[in-house]
């Protein structure tokens, strides 16, 4: 198996349930980002045959902290692919943004067993993504803990039986602020989830709601259904992962505690399943689960990631390429909050290229729609 992204949050997760299971996993390559110190503990402990670490800066560290290990050193983007593309059945994509899409490609091209925690991989590059699954044969497993929970409980043989799937979301911790009081939220209070655990740029897209529009379109491409089918329902308790709905009525739904290891146990183990260390849940607890409709009007990156799946083409990457940057901006303390979805929706106005036919050509609007979103500024910027 390889992991990439194994220092990231989803990466230390699954290198906590491989420790938990020796002699099960034979790790064949790691790939981290810059944490010197983490990966070559893991690289220590797990004894991959190859560690890419994707900043170069980081390379004569990394080769200091591995010198006698005998394992494989590569730095730079490309080592990162060269780990995808080692011999490993399965491979967990976990590199946050769309700088995993590369990587994940060069795994599914060679067939492996994706466990695909990387959401932007099919929102930059749905339709390229899904053929190349198609030609090479790969499996997508589905990370996302809606979508694993959609994955467990669709009924593939009778797509045709679906009614809709149904998208649950904690609504994040700002589900109440009016928009006066969501121009004050500092990137701190974003990056606060109260149910998961996640890195800051995931948090901060939970926070907005944007992480549920980029799910809407990953939703899309893996399960085969338009846009009309797929519902976003709040629900705070973050039980209820998702569900699916059929043509008789019926409503099936995972539940769990929030804890990113059962969904990732579930991709490790399939299509058997393995023990998770996460918190067994207890409905009677639990007592009460709620749920609500999302509100488009203070979280408009929800019905703006509806526009995009429809628009097609170029749109998607376009969208998700512009809220990488505004995240970043808004962690920076550059921008605020609500800023985020005003770069986005400024940038898809702002460009209307042909939809992209390639990989290459993917990368080449990705890299325009940053250049768009680095360069939006506001009259005003407000003080954070």
């Amino acid at each position: 198996m390889t992991v990439l992204g194994s220092t990231g949050s989803i990466g230390r997760n699954t290198i906590d349930l491989i420790a938990r299971t020796p002699g099960r996993f034979r790790v064949e390559a790691l790939a981290g980002n810059a944490n010197v110190d983490l990966l070559a503990g893991q690289a220590l402990a797990l004894r991959p045959a190859f560690v890419a670490v994707a900043d170069r800066r980081a390379y004569r560290p990394l080769r200091d902290r591995l010198q006698g290990s005998g394992i494989e050193i590569g730095a730079g983007p490309e080592a990162v692919i060269e780990a995808a593309r080692r011999p490993a059945e399965w491979v967990g994509a976990s590199i946050v943004g769309a700088a995993g899409l590369q990587s994940t490609l060069a795994a599914i091209r060679r067939g492996a067993v994706v466990a695909l925690a990387n959401k932007e991989t099919l929102v930059c590059a749905g339709d390229i993504v899904m053929s190349e699954v198609a030609k090479s044969g790969a499996t997508l497993l589905p990370v996302d803990s809606e979508h694993s929970a959609i994955f467990q409980v669709f009924d593939f043989r009778q797509k045709n039986r679906v009614e809709k799937i149904i998208l649950t979301a904690s609504g994040g911790p700002f589900r109440y602020y009016d928009r006066k009081a969501m121009g004050k939220i500092t990137p701190a209070e974003a990056i606060a989830h109260p149910n998961w655990d996640m890195g800051a740029k995931i948090s901060v897209d939970s926070a907005t709601m944007m992480n549920k529009g980029l799910e809407i379109i990953e939703a899309h491409h893996l399960f085969h259904l338009p846009e009309k089918q797929i519902e976003v329902l709040i629900h705070p308790q973050s039980v209820i992962h998702s569900m699916v709905a059929y043509v008789d009525g019926s409503v099936l739904a995972q539940l769990g505690s929030p804890d990113m290891r059962i969904p990732l146990a579930f991709a490790l183990g399939w299509p058997a399943r393995m023990p998770a260390p996460a918190p067994r849940l207890d409905l009677a607890a639990v007592a009460a689960l709620t749920f609500e409709i999302p509100d488009t009007e203070r979280f408009p990156a929800l019905q703006l990631a509806r526009e995009v799946l429809r628009a097609g083409g170029a749109a998607p990457t376009i969208f998700n390429a512009a809220n990488e940057v505004a995240v970043q901006k808004f962690l920076a303390g550059r921008i605020g909050f609500l800023d985020i979805t005003d770069i986005v929706a400024y940038t898809l106005d702002a460009l209307a290229p042909a939809p992209p036919a390639s990989l290459d050509e993917v990368i080449a609007v990705d890299g325009q729609a940053r250049q768009v979103a680095r360069d939006f500024t506001r009259a005003a910027p407000p003080a954070i």
